[in-house]
């Protein structure tokens, strides 16, 4: 195959990186002590990121080509394979994952004190999966992966979570594998349309019927809307994000809602080019819908870590939006702000666990004064309320930048609408921020001078600080990230062969016809 390089460090390190917390969970079995399990996670973990660090070292990034590829028979008669790689698009979310899996299990070491061994299993095998779905190349392969998420994270969320824990997890549980079964109908579709082949390279190099493209591109939009997720699909996420523990939030905020996205990027644009330019219409405006509903519903929110869910939505409408913009500026800047919203929103969750560790309420009201009181988790917290209302110099101003920058160059409407989801943005992030630090301090705080409430320890600056790094390195230095995705970007726009339809009205009425 001439579209990939094989192992050029001469070993397989795509599959030592997805496997190895798959050795450290099983090795967790056979450990009783608390403390033992979680410094064996947190070893696997660095592990898993050390092992991985060599790809984006050796990285070319001046071919679009899968790298570091591995490829064996594995059900020959079926025409599936063991087959993994990385491109440009993939390989910074692999290092997210890595990233934010160790981050996990520091932010756990105290809060999590009730089936230790179980819930670090959960972690290690939700790194495994996470992973896995976005080496993947061979779609059986990627679909076993993109479902093992769904049981760790279902656990995390019903046995860990808070008290409407189990409500929550059956309607994430109920909308993933609804979505699911969909993509399992599309991939079923393209096994017999494309040759009785699951090589994911294979398929997005072959030309299908328009007719087919359209109902696939309905069947993988099932899947990667409820995952992203879309408006109107996104109502699992709020709930899910408040009831789950402080580590599942930060890996649902960080890593999983990214893989509706990148199933976007793998799946529907390079397989699905014509359906594509067909949908981008309304996927543009249910783009714009959830960014300014969700930064709407935001106003409103009492709940803390509700409100920080809540500003997902609006913030994963502004990746779909660059996407499907389908043009360079817009594609770069959706991938990078998947990158910003789970450095930023991963933050944001991990600082919500910490002062709830302290207090024991999400309740808004409840705050204030933290100013004086916690003024080091003061400080961190305003760096991250600016980065996520996109202040110049951090990482959230250049995605939100890019993104912009392509909606205007497809269709000037969806830019303008955009920009105003960044003036609720700052709206509701600085008036979150002004009545936790600044309004008057609840008085169960400050009894005699003396409050139960304190900073942020050594163990918790450890925590946050890589990821305030990635804040202002971003911020300030993009291309350094930029340059890993420029050659697939380029070669995805290429693949697609663009033809805009959106302005022929006789050309969608002969597709509308097509399709029904």
């Amino acid at each position: 195959m001439d579209n990939v390089i094989y192992n050029q460090l001469g070993y397989s390190i795509l599959s030592w990186t997805v496997f190895l917390p798959v050795i450290g969970a099983l090795l967790l079995l056979f450990i009783r002590n608390a403390n033992t399990i979680r410094w064996t996670t947190l070893f696997f973990t660095f592990a898993t990121f050390f092992v991985s660090f060599p790809l984006l070292k050796n990285f070319d990034k001046s071919t679009y080509k899968m790298q570091f590829v591995e490829k064996n028979d594995w059900i020959p008669s079926w025409g599936i394979n063991y087959f993994i790689g990385i491109d440009g698009i993939s390989i910074l979310f692999v290092f997210l994952t890595t990233i934010l899996s160790i981050l996990c299990v520091l932010v756990s070491w105290k809060s999590i004190e009730n089936k230790v061994k179980e819930f670090h299993i959960a972690i290690l095998a939700m790194e495994a999966g996470m992973i896995g779905v976005f080496v993947a190349l061979d779609f059986f392969l990627f679909y076993i992966f993109w479902e093992a998420m769904l049981i760790p994270m279902f656990l995390l969320i019903g046995v860990w979570g808070g008290q409407n824990r189990v409500y929550a997890a059956i309607k994430f549980f109920l909308f993933t594998l609804v979505g699911s079964v969909l993509m399992l109908v599309g991939i079923v579709v393209l096994y017999y349309t494309g040759g009785k082949t699951l090589d994911i390279l294979a398929l997005s190099s072959m030309q299908f019927p328009f007719q087919l493209q359209c109902w696939l591109f309905l069947a993988f939009f099932a899947a990667f809307a409820v995952k992203v997720p879309m408006f109107p699909v996104h109502t699992w996420l709020p709930d899910a994000h408040t009831e789950a523990p402080t580590a599942g939030s930060v890996i649902l905020a960080g890593v999983l809602i990214k893989m509706g996205a990148y199933g976007f990027l793998r799946f529907s644009m390079p397989m699905l080019p014509e359906a594509t330019q067909f949908f981008t219409g309304p996927v543009l405006i249910l783009s714009v819908i959830a960014i300014i509903y969700g930064a709407l519903v935001c106003f409103a929110q009492k709940d803390f870590k509700r409100l920080i869910a809540y500003s997902s939505v609006s913030h994963m409408g502004f990746v779909t939006l660059g996407l499907f913009a389908l043009n360079t500026q817009g594609v770069e800047g959706g991938i990078l702000q998947m990158l910003n919203h789970g450095i930023i929103t991963g933050a944001m969750f991990l600082m919500i666990g910490i002062i709830y560790e302290r207090t024991h309420t999400r309740v808004i009201a409840e705050y204030g004064g933290f100013a004086k009181l916690v003024p080091w988790y003061a400080g961190f917290f305003i760096i991250l309320t600016f980065a996520s209302i996109g202040l110049p110099g951090t990482n959230g101003f250049i995605g939100e930048f890019l993104i912009i920058f392509g909606a205007f160059k497809a269709k000037k409407i969806f830019g303008v609408l955009a920009a105003t989801g960044i003036i609720l943005g700052a709206g509701y992030m600085l008036r979150l921020y002004q009545r936790i630090f600044f309004q008057d301090a609840n008085p169960d705080y400050e009894a005699s001078g003396k409050h139960p409430v304190r900073d942020l320890d050594m163990r918790e600056i450890i925590t946050i600080i890589p990821l305030f790094i990635f804040v202002f390195w971003i911020g300030f230095y993009p291309n350094t990230f930029l340059e890993y995705m420029h050659a697939s970007v380029e070669h995805l726009i290429q693949q697609m062969n663009l033809t805009s339809v959106a302005g022929n009205e006789n050309m969608i009425a002969k597709y509308i016809t097509e399709i029904f």
